[in-house]
């Protein structure tokens, strides 16, 4: 089995995971997202090239009813502008609601800050890059586990 990236995307950051040979998906790192597509796919070619990845999972940000709604349009269009530069790789999509929320539950409660006071930046930066990756984990494990399903 070639090997599967599952990608959080954000308006910043994008979560990324990686398939286990044993069929679980763990968080791998958090990248900012470039000014334009091109430098998102330099990034992520990177990543391609390292760990030898012939496909990426999505998630796709339904509404909660299922519908598609503006952030799936930009999903979509992040996915056009950034797949044709990934040489080889083939991009599905994996529904993503509430992966968030369960990558929040997972993570834990943001640490205080000095003295018990409010998180510094640095810190929320910490705890929300590491929930963007849990995110791409969780949409991940939820595409091999269908795979998984329907292998059967």
């Amino acid at each position: 089995m070639s090997c599967l990236l599952g990608i959080d995307l954000g308006e910043r950051r994008i979560g990324i995971a990686i398939a286990e040979p044993d069929g679980s998906a763990l968080p791998l790192v958090t990248l900012p997202r470039g000014r334009t597509a091109a430098t998102d796919a330099t990034a992520l070619q990177r990543l391609v090239d390292k760990h030898g990845a012939a496909e990426m999972i999505v998630g796709l940000p339904l509404e909660a009813n299922g519908r598609e709604g503006p952030q799936v349009s930009l999903t979509r269009a992040w996915v056009e502008a950034v797949g044709p530069q990934l040489a080889g790789v083939s991009i599905g999509f994996r529904d993503e609601r509430l992966s968030s929320h369960l990558a929040e539950e997972r993570v834990g409660p943001m640490k205080r800050g000095r003295s018990g006071g409010p998180p510094s930046a640095s810190q929320r930066a910490v705890h929300r890059a590491r929930v963007d990756r849990e995110a791409a984990a969780i949409i991940l494990q939820d595409e091999l586990d269908a795979r998984a399903r329907s292998a059967r």
